[in-house]
């Protein structure tokens, strides 16, 4: 893994953990001859601003396969309700400017957008607290899905709500191509004063009622970056998926 340094220090953390509803196991999942962890840590390492990446987990299993690809190992607590408390415990004890907390189950997270987070998190003019993506939806079939995340922000790129409703709402029944609607991307990015402070707070109304841990963090009054992004991307939310992710890889220059 890379260990450069450097006054703003970014460290990359991928929160894996064995046990899961709909996919008990799914870090060690293989996908084209390697365990899903391998193909997550490849994409990620590849980033060009992290100074380490660290794989975060409570079981012993997802630990000796990180280690197996080469990457470093945070051991945390199997009692924790999110990938962010886990997160935020794996950096504790670090003296970084701030933290790119990428998912486990992404197998094609581009490099380039991690890098962009990077890049945003490091800008103290704009004294951003938390950094995360969006994408444009082309689909007017996805502004129906509640598991489709829509996000608005303001004309300097900062988070203004998150929703799993359409928003904004076409009063005038305009044209779907006369409106722009975003997609939110489930990758973040924050500086680790505002991580800790995060993960101390309580849930508030907004995120139990959407579910949607992020609004905590605007409810706390975070400055949060959401930059616009054309990354699909692909995540393995259960096992049908791997299909679909092979098929990818399948395609990509240099796989056979």
């Amino acid at each position: 893994m890379m260990t450069r340094s450097s006054s703003k220090e970014i460290v990359g953390v991928i929160p894996a953990r064995w046990a899961s509803t709909r996919f008990p196991g799914k870090p060690l999942a293989e996908i084209a001859g390697r365990p899903l962890l391998h193909w997550v840590v490849e994409r990620v390492s590849r980033a060009r601003s992290l100074s380490r990446v660290l794989v975060a987990t409570d079981d012993e299993r997802i630990r000796d396969c990180a280690l197996a690809c080469g990457a470093e190992v945070a051991m945390t607590s199997p009692e924790h309700p999110s990938g962010t408390d886990r997160v935020a415990e794996a950096v504790a004890g670090l003296d970084v400017h701030g933290v790119i907390n990428i998912q486990g189950d992404e197998p094609l997270i581009d490099p380039e957008l991690i890098d962009s987070l990077a890049e945003a998190l490091s800008d103290d003019g704009a004294r951003w607290e938390m950094v995360t993506a969006a994408l444009a939806i082309h689909d007017p079939e996805e502004l129906a899905d509640p598991d489709v995340v829509k996000v608005v922000f303001d004309a300097e790129g900062r988070a203004l709500y998150f929703s799993r409703s359409v928003i904004p709402y076409n009063r005038d029944g305009l044209a779907f191509g006369d409106l722009v609607y975003w997609r939110h991307i489930g990758i973040y990015g924050y500086r680790s004063d505002f991580l800790a402070r995060l993960v101390e707070t309580p849930e508030c109304r907004l995120e139990q009622s959407e579910r949607l841990e992020q609004l905590r963090a605007l409810y706390i009054g975070c400055r949060m970056r959401v930059i616009e992004s054309d990354h699909v991307g692909l995540g393995v939310d259960k096992p049908e998926d791997i299909e679909k992710v092979e098929r990818i890889l399948a395609s990509q220059p240099g796989r056979k």
